[in-house]
């Protein structure tokens, strides 16, 4: 562990390191829930979910607690009734990196400890613009790049939860038909932590204007070396091949029948046109203003953490 005062505002501890400072926070999740709650690619196990994610959420309880007693102490100087307000997490990270299953393992994990057992997860998919629209726009290839989201659609959502509004509503996202759902909502009713989950949740606002990430109370970043990410992409894509895009609903129905060598290119092109150029111009730019950094290794198991000092 880095001791005494350098230039970053990080402190940078190994995989053991960081597993130390579990303390007693007791495992509250069975193999069979693992299971649900895996990603189609990511190998994670019940040891990387001691080693890693119980860390995570005892140092989460430590400052949710903190929040609220800050929170508290402005009530009493205005001389108003506490009125504790949600604790919001936003999760970032590039496409299959395995920022998913990281916000529902903590949405899991988190809503099990009795100080916060209302825990909800909305991702930043459901403020994609609709399809017709990016069509309209010409930006349909440009998809989960920043311009691709109802930024300000997202904000007003997030900023009204944060408000103690009793019921704020999202739109809602399938990946099966790849497309908002029309007249679809997700309603969150005043949790006591809000995760929020995706590419660009740590991304600058223009000018005058405020971003998603000024309403975060804490954030993470989920980290890995470009070509692990690469690799990755390209193992779920034939996954994805073999499953989802089997059914007849499924928007890439015709990429099931691609041969395996046709597939591979397929995925590779994609990579490199659209989800690496995403990552290093607008998502790895944002790494830094993370509270948290989880760096992971070619294997996806956490290698070491990087957690913001101040």
């Amino acid at each position: 562990m880095t001791t005494g005062w350098d230039a970053t505002p990080y402190v940078e501890l190994s995989r053991a390191q960081w597993s130390d400072l579990r303390k007693n926070t007791p495992l509250t999740l069975t193999e069979d829930e693992l299971k649900e709650l895996r990603g189609l690619d990511d190998p994670i196990d019940l040891t990387e979910v001691t080693d890693i994610y119980l860390p995570l959420t005892r140092l989460l309880n430590l400052h949710f607690t903190g929040a609220r007693q800050r929170g508290a102490a402005v009530s009493t100087f205005l001389g108003a009734a506490p009125r504790p307000t949600p604790y919001i997490l936003g999760i970032a990270g590039s496409v299959a990196v395995g920022k998913s299953t990281t916000a529902r393992l903590l949405h899991t994990l988190l809503a099990r400890w009795p100080e916060h057992p209302r825990v909800d997860l909305v991702t930043t998919d459901s403020f994609l613009y609709p399809n017709a629209l990016l069509t309209t726009r010409g930006i349909m290839q440009r998809k989960g790049f920043p311009e691709s989201y109802d930024r300000r659609a997202l904000v007003r959502f997030v900023a009204a939860v944060k408000a103690g509004a009793p019921e704020v509503s999202a739109p809602v996202y399938s990946h099966l038909e790849y497309d908002i759902v029309p007249g679809a909502t997700q309603v969150v009713r005043r949790p006591d932590i809000l995760i929020v989950e995706g590419l660009n949740v740590l991304q600058p606002a223009p000018p005058t204007a405020l971003a998603v990430n000024d309403y975060f109370d804490f954030s993470i970043y989920v980290d890995a070396k470009t070509e692990h990410i690469r690799h990755w992409y390209v193992d779920r894509f034939h996954k994805l091949r073999r499953t989802a895009f089997e059914d007849p609903r499924s928007y890439f129905k015709h990429l099931s029948e691609l041969s395996q060598e046709e597939a591979t290119a397929f995925a590779k092109n994609v990579w490199r046109d659209i989800n690496e150029r995403n990552l290093l111009e607008n998502i790895a730019p944002t790494r830094g203003r993370a509270g948290l950094v989880l760096h992971k290794g070619p294997d996806h198991a956490v290698r070491r953490v990087r957690l913001r000092r101040t």
